[in-house]
């Protein structure tokens, strides 16, 4: 079970390099990058990225949208801005219930974030399913794209229950003698 993530336009190859960190560091590894700005590969994003070189490398480049998710089931869109849109908008925690269900069923899913400067556009939204806006201040409602990358994947696997907690090994408490013979020492 996987999560697409779809960069679509991104500005900077920073933010993508940041993003595939992110990815890695919740184990997905399906990148998907739509017309980036400033050209790919970029220089900026593989530095960036502190050791997810390989999800870079493996990045798909798509030239529009449609053929980035022309493979997928469901995909659902993020955005910060209310759309006058016959599609469900929730929140990042309550959409991930139902598209982990999707992919725990078969279905290959994915989520789709837009440019830094002005998010995904009308059309980018009619082609997903549902969109999905992560709960953010009034004052400041702007989240950068690597940022939004992160709430999503740690949502993702939250609610897909991937990843687990590290087991602690079990120890048996030392004895008031065995410290203070320590401390004696």
């Amino acid at each position: 079970m996987s999560l697409s993530i779809i960069l679509v336009r991104p500005q900077l190859g920073e933010n993508i390099g940041a993003a595939a960190r992110v990815m890695k560091n919740f184990d997905l590894t399906d990148l998907r990058i739509v017309a980036p700005r400033d050209g790919w590969p970029n220089a900026a994003a593989e530095s960036m990225s502190a050791g997810a070189k390989d999800l870079l490398e493996s990045a798909k480049l798509y030239p529009n949208t449609a053929s980035a998710i022309a493979d997928l089931n469901r995909v659902y869109a993020t955005t910060g801005r209310v759309r006058d849109m016959e599609k469900p908008m929730q929140s990042s925690a309550q959409a991930m219930p139902a598209l982990c269900a999707r992919a725990a069923a078969g279905e290959a899913v994915g989520m789709l974030f837009g440019p830094e400067r002005s998010g995904l556009d009308n059309e980018d939204l009619t082609l997903c399913d549902a969109l999905v806006t992560i709960p953010v201040g009034a004052t400041y409602p702007s989240l950068n794209l690597a940022q939004a990358v992160a709430i999503i994947c740690y949502e993702w696997v939250v609610k897909s229950g991937e990843l687990k907690l590290p087991e602690q090994k079990q120890t048996q408490r030392a004895s008031k003698a065995e410290l203070q013979s320590f401390f004696d020492d």
